[in-house]
Formats: structure tokens, sequence, C-alpha cells
């Protein structure tokens, strides 16, 4: 069996994602438990370089030195951490929509029957 090699560019992408993920689950939890839980992963996001070095052991040409992992992966982190936050947050709260007006889209889709979610219509006013 072939071994793949990967670039040290997806590498460092890879694990950057990896700690997106890592750190939104865990904020995500907090966050339903505690009312600023979802600052953990802020706090978190600054141990990425640690994270990043211990996977990856070498940087992509771009990255001069360690720091530099900080301002780099931001973005690709940010996105990461932002939509597990959501996602693990709203599983856990066992979130349920509401209809507030007869004309939006979701009472629309739940009385057409497109829709199987349940819509508790509160009356807004």
């Amino acid at each position: 069996m072939k071994k793949v090699k990967l670039a040290v560019e997806h590498k460092f992408s890879l694990a950057v994602y990896a700690w997106g993920l890592i750190t939104g689950v865990i904020s995500g939890l907090a966050a339903a438990k505690v009312e600023y839980g979802w600052l953990l992963g802020v706090v978190l996001y600054l141990f990425v370089d640690r994270f990043v070095m211990a996977v990856v052991k070498e940087l992509p040409a771009d990255v001069p030195d360690g720091r530099a992992i900080l301002k780099k992966a931001f973005w690709g982190w940010f996105m990461f951490w932002l939509y597990f936050v959501m996602l693990t947050y709203s599983a856990t709260i066992h979130f349920i929509p509401r209809c507030y007006s007869n004309q939006s889209l979701l009472y629309r889709m739940v009385v057409s029957g497109n829709a199987t979610v349940p819509c508790n219509v509160t009356p807004v006013g």
C-alpha cells in the first residue's frame, strides 16, 4: 500500500482546521452550560501555535516563525470554530425554531409539509 505524503502547507491547514473543530466543540459545550462559555474557545485560540507545531513539526515557507502562526491561521481557525460552536450549542440545547409570523418562510414550510420540525407560533405584539 502506498503511503500518502502531504505537503507542509496542507498539513498546516489541516492542523489549523482540526484545532478549530476541537475548540469549537469545547466552546459550544461550555456555552450551553455557562453564559460566557464560548469565550473558552477564544482563549484556546492562543494555543494554536503549540498545537500546530506539535502536529506539523515544520512550517510552510510563508510562515517565517512560530509566532506568525497566530496571524496566518486566524481565518481558517475562526470559520471552523464558529461553525462548530453554533452546531454544538444548537444540538446541546435542543433548539426548537419559533415562527413569529404566519408570513415567514419557516411557517409556510411547516404548513405545507416540507419541513418536519415542530413550529410553535408565538404571537408578537
